[in-house]
């Protein structure tokens, strides 16, 4: 990428918050390889994921002590959750890798910023939202995944009884963001239309962490609960296929090939699919989900390269033009 520092630096400062689902996509895409067993692909795009993470933390905290009114109006954006979802999918992944202690050290992290990034949110709800908007259940959702996996791993109850007190307020959540969604935006929206669908998928991953934390020496929900938990389960996984199917048909019917930072959030819904059909066929012994699960985790993975490249090329113009209007300036 050619370019100098400054022009770098620059178009770093400029990026959305919107820009944390490229941290999130990575993340979602490694704990999906972890599960379809592709353990060294796993750890490369956690490393990934990991990196992006401290970049956008170090750069939300800038904004935060140097640029206040700035932060301020960002954390207002739905887009700002995806500092949450993205910490709680990094610590997913830590807690499958056996790193129990970083974990816990992520959930309280990101238990810390979702209230004090979804009330500035939810004050700015308003009718006709883009799909970001559906960000809200996903943050919250996330944090039930990393509850349920660290109360599985950990043998302890009371990360899985949160955890479903999140799973079913991210629903209610939902129903919330459904009633504000602008359905144009299936048409013309520039990427993040697809958080609609991927808020189901990791409301369905949730589900099923849920019912594998409810193993061993844990005594978590009676018949009645667990059969609950598990038909609601599936119904989220069916009605994201569907949302998928029909993203995925306004993507072709009305193509938008042009990149756009919230591209990203076209692929973490994509890898969050993936990552539910592999769990839910886990959790309710349904082997018949994983065949599905991998092709649509290699669809993904596709995505995610695809937007990847055209986020360097994007970068590698704007550097390019910041240092041609600097040489012309001289």
């Amino acid at each position: 990428m050619s370019g100098s520092p400054s022009s770098l630096r620059a178009w770093w400062a400029r990026r959305p918050p919107v820009a944390g689902a490229a941290v999130l996509a990575t993340g979602v895409l490694s704990v999906g390889l972890r599960l379809t067993g592709y353990e060294v692909l796993s750890r490369v795009t956690l490393a990934l994921a990991g990196v992006g993470w401290v970049a956008l933390g170090v750069e939300f905290v800038v904004r935060l002590v140097r640029e206040r009114a700035r932060w301020r109006a960002e954390a207002g954006t739905p887009g700002a959750l995806t500092a949450v979802a993205a910490t709680a999918v990094l610590g997913t992944a830590a807690s499958a890798l056996g790193w129990q202690t970083l974990a816990a050290v992520l959930l309280a992290l990101a238990a810390v910023l979702w209230p004090v990034l979804m009330v500035p949110v939810m004050r700015h709800w308003e009718r006709r939202m883009p799909g970001a908007v559906f960000l809200c259940c996903v943050a919250t959702q996330s944090l039930a995944v990393l509850g349920a996996s660290l109360a599985e791993a950990e043998s302890v109850a009371w990360p899985a009884r949160a955890a479903l007190v999140l799973f079913w307020l991210g629903l209610v959540l939902y129903g919330l963001m459904l009633i504000r969604f602008d359905w144009r935006q299936i048409v013309v929206g520039a990427g993040d239309q697809w958080v609609a669908g991927g808020a189901l998928a990791v409301s369905a991953l949730a589900g099923a962490k849920l019912l594998s934390a409810d193993t061993g020496s844990l005594y978590l929900w009676n018949d009645d609960d667990r059969g609950v938990l598990r038909t609601v389960t599936v119904a989220l996984l069916v009605l994201d296929l569907c949302w998928y199917a029909v993203l995925l048909f306004a993507e072709v019917r009305w193509p938008r090939p042009r990149y756009d930072v919230r591209r990203w959030a076209t692929v973490f819904p994509m890898g969050m699919t993936a990552a539910g059909l592999t769990a839910v066929a886990t959790a309710v012994d349904a082997p018949g989900l994983k065949g599905p699960g991998q092709v649509l985790l290699w669809v993904a993975a596709a995505a995610w390269l695809a937007v990847a490249a055209g986020a360097v090329a994007e970068a590698s113009r704007v550097t390019r033009s910041s240092r041609s209007t600097s040489r012309g300036r001289r």
